[in-house]
């Protein structure tokens, strides 16, 4: 039987107990993803109370200083899962619904491409991770085995006459160009 599309461990993650993505229900679309480990997501009011004096340099230059710029960027939580598809499929990455409501969680993307040719790149191996903004007051620790988000494998079309690159992907996030 020819494999069509479907989840794989990443050889990092061999023994540590992941769970392949399931679909939660008999017509749910998405898969439920679990983070592979514990990840704090801080949040990013911590920088506006933590040091709301900034000299008046920095703040005419809107630079911030070294340790406020860490609470300034999301935060990639690991699932120790990579996804095998068609050439003409990608894997759409969603954040769960409860996220923003329970967690104050949000993908600063909206949502997440995994292209076919993510699987199994020389960078990565292809893993999949979650990228988060914790918008809450409070740091979010999400923990080994919690439901993070959501994949659905979805087709696409190509344009007529098409210019495609011809360069061959080589790592992770941004790794496509630009």
């Amino acid at each position: 039987m020819t494999k069509k599309r479907g989840f794989e461990i990443v050889t990092a993650y061999q023994d540590k107990a992941i769970q392949l993505p399931i679909r939660a229900t008999n017509h749910a679309a998405g898969y439920d993803f679990e983070a592979a480990e514990d990840c704090l997501v801080p949040s990013i009011w911590k920088v506006l109370f933590k040091n709301r004096k900034l000299e008046t340099e920095q703040q005419a230059e809107g630079v911030l200083p070294e340790e406020n710029r860490k609470h300034l960027k999301s935060t990639l939580v690991p699932t120790g899962i990579k996804a095998y598809m068609g050439e003409d499929e990608y894997l759409q990455l969603a954040n769960r619904s409860s996220n923003p409501i329970k967690n104050q969680l949000l993908l600063p993307n909206g949502v997440g491409i995994i292209d076919a040719d993510y699987y199994n790149n020389e960078a990565n191996e292809g893993h999949i991770y979650f990228q988060f903004v914790n918008y809450g007051i409070k740091d979010h620790l999400v923990k080994k085995g919690d439901r993070i988000g959501q994949g659905i494998f979805m087709p696409f079309l190509k344009a007529d006459n098409e210019r495609a690159s011809g360069k061959n992907r080589m790592g992770g996030f941004g790794s496509s160009g630009r």
